[in-house]
């Protein structure tokens, strides 16, 4: 039997995680697009679909730890930190978005997928520059 390394390890989480944010990410676009476009309004099956991509998202998370607790301690810390940026950046420009709103110094209606372009690019930004920084 052939030992698996610990790069082929990692590499094998990243491809199953990816697989994983693709299906979770397409039963999103299902949920949102498919009452509107394939089944016509239909409730239950709206609520199908948002179970599904709810249950597809618990996979995704918990291949996202798979996938983290194989990385070796410099990896995680870049995670770590990234994420924590992430977290806080999201939660301070997503209520200061929110808080512009309210107060009516911005008129357009606050979407939240303002706040998940916001989060995933700060996340990725930070990944990139603790990599440049720990190399």
């Amino acid at each position: 039997m052939k030992e698996i390394t610990w790069k082929t390890q990692i590499k094998k989480n990243t491809k199953k995680l990816a697989i994983w944010t693709f299906l979770w990410t397409s039963s999103m676009a299902l949920a949102v697009y498919g009452p509107k476009l394939i089944w016509a309004e239909n409730v239950a099956l709206t609520i199908i679909a948002v179970i599904i991509n709810a249950l597809l998202g618990v996979g995704m998370i918990l291949m996202n730890i798979k996938y983290l607790n194989s990385l070796d301690d410099l990896q995680k810390k870049i995670q770590l930190e990234a994420m924590g940026i992430a977290l806080g950046a999201g939660v301070v420009g997503g209520l200061s978005y929110s808080l512009l709103y309210e107060t009516h110094l911005i008129t357009k209606d606050v979407e939240i997928s303002f706040l998940v372009i916001f989060i995933s690019v700060t996340y990725l930004v930070s990944i990139l520059i603790g990599q440049k920084r720990y190399k």
